[in-house]
């Protein structure tokens, strides 16, 4: 195990040249550096961040959303039969048309009934409205009071004015109690959302959305241990900037403000293209990699560090597209199309999908289609 840890800890992996762990010891009465220990002891503060946000959903999302008429019952429920059960929990949850012929004449039911049937118990397993707007509130609050916070302790700092602070005397920059409580929350709010992906709702990009925030988990741990958390608060910033706007647009949608919703997309979409399109490789990315190689050159962790902010930057232009052409959609029809990760399926769909796909399938806002319709956002609404 010492072998081991002293190959990971390889000082002329993580440091600049002449620079080893010794340097950056805690002395008595000298400045304080990040250490990797504060990396682990952020568990204990997640596990805590979660129980708040049990707490905030239950005291004060619920109410809120109580108080706007969401209601807390789901999509009907239904009927029991032993059989068509067992062919949704062990076979299929969405039957083709010789399995629906087989059953039909197995119960004597027509095929139209055992469809709605179906689709009734997969709109059963779903969460209701109430409870993706508790999720979403408590999103909302957290991603504005984080922005909040940053934005305040940047206006502040040097480095925020100028990215060329990032680098002077660099690794010897001293860990501040703003600076520290910054990075950590920050941290802590990503391993939270770490433990209850598992209790949140499930949708179609659990997987990607688990990778995502694991990649973010490493990043942030990633320049918090070798220091370079002056530029990591820059990126933090960049990247809170826009989440909160998606988050208000889906609370209004829960709440059937449709325009709210849309205003608030779109907002949304701009913000995020500006400040990963633009902001993000002319401000981030030419600090990384033009200034920091002038002022201390390149080493084996600054290649890592900026190839994977380089990854960083190509989701950005997937991503922003994906937004603009939501957003496009939007303008053509007059509103935003519904979010496909855990949309309830409405009647209409079914009967169109029943008579093979004739006719369009039904977007009223007065339709089931628009309980949860939000946008079709599910790869990127957390990035």
């Amino acid at each position: 195990m010492a072998a081991v840890s002293a190959w990971f800890w390889n000082e002329r992996f993580w440091l600049p040249q002449n620079v080893t762990w010794a340097d950056l010891a805690e002395v008595e009465g000298g400045p304080q550096y990040p250490r990797a220990g504060h990396v682990v002891s952020v568990l204990p503060l997640a596990l805590g961040l979660f129980v708040v946000r049990l707490l905030f959903e239950r005291f004060i999302a619920k109410p809120c959303a109580l108080h706007l008429g969401i209601q807390t019952g789901g999509p009907r429920k239904s009927q029991p039969n032993a059989i068509l059960e067992k062919v949704f929990t062990s076979i299929t949850k969405s039957p083709d048309s010789k399995r629906l012929e087989g059953l039909s004449k197995q119960l004597d039911w027509d095929t139209r009934k055992i469809q709605r049937w179906f689709r009734d118990r997969r709109n059963q397993d779903k969460p209701s409205t109430l409870t993706k707007f508790c999720e979403s509130m408590w999103r909302f609050t957290f991603y504005l009071y984080i922005f909040s916070y940053g934005l305040r302790f940047l206006w502040s700092t040097p480095w925020f004015w100028d990215t060329r602070q990032c680098w002077y005397n660099y690794p010897y920059q001293a860990l501040t109690p703003d600076l520290y409580y910054y990075y950590i929350m920050e941290l802590a709010f990503y391993w939270s959302l770490m433990f209850s992906q598992f209790t949140d709702i499930k949708r179609k990009d659990f997987l990607i959305m688990f990778v995502h925030h694991l990649a973010t988990i490493g990043l942030i741990s990633f320049s918090y241990v070798n220091n370079m958390v002056r530029v990591g608060t820059l990126v933090m910033c960049l990247h809170d900037a826009s989440d909160f706007f998606l988050e208000a647009a889906k609370l209004a949608n829960y709440a059937k403000y449709q325009r709210l919703c849309d205003s608030f997309f779109c907002l949304f979409g701009f913000v995020f293209v500006t400040t990963r399109l633009g902001i993000f490789p002319f401000w981030i990315l030419n600090t990384t990699f033009f200034e920091s190689w002038e002022l201390i050159g390149p080493y084996p962790s600054w290649w890592l560090f900026n190839g994977l902010l380089s990854v960083l930057q190509v989701l950005h232009i997937i991503w922003s597209y994906l937004i603009i052409r939501v957003a496009y959609k939007a303008l053509v029809r007059g509103k935003v199309s519904k979010d496909d990760r855990s949309d309830v399926e409405s009647s209409s769909e079914e009967e169109d999908t029943s008579s093979g796909g004739k006719g369009s399938r039904s977007t009223s806002s007065n339709g089931a289609s628009r309980i949860n319709g939000h946008v079709n956002s599910g790869q990127w609404a957390e990035e």
